[in-house]
């Protein structure tokens, strides 16, 4: 297996940072729509803003773990830092986990942007009607 050096697992610094960054302003943004729609639903007791609201709670929980698992990423690239010149196979290993955790974190974010539109789909729906 070929050494790994400092400069490998340094690309993916920039990357989680803009992730974890976009991850960030995701939920502030979805904190605001939460408590706009739990006032709204607090004074109409509608069936739409309800099924919002449940769908916003899991959207939260999504990014929620997107977070974690981008952290984790973190955490075992600067893990394979510290291991390139003691164990350079426990290095590889470190460097390989966070990049899967690094798409894990994708995959979660994917989901939920995919929640997101079903949830601008409702609201259209109850605007305009089917």
């Amino acid at each position: 297996m070929e050494k790994l050096t400092f400069s490998t697992p340094g690309i993916l610094f920039p990357a989680i940072s803009l992730l974890m960054l976009a991850y960030t302003n995701r939920f502030l943004g979805l904190a605001s729509v939460s408590r706009h729609l739990l006032e709204k639903y607090r004074d109409s007791r509608d069936a739409v803003t309800l099924s919002q609201i449940k769908t916003l709670r899991h959207r939260i929980s999504l990014i929620r773990d997107a977070q974690s698992l981008g952290i984790l990423s973190l955490i075992f690239c600067m893990g394979s830092l510290a291991f390139i010149s003691l164990i350079n196979s426990i290095a590889w290993i470190l460097f390989g986990s966070s990049i899967l955790l690094m798409i894990t974190s994708l995959l979660y974010s994917f989901w939920e942007i995919h929640l997101s539109i079903r949830a601008l789909d409702m609201e259209i729906e109850d605007a305009v009607g089917k």
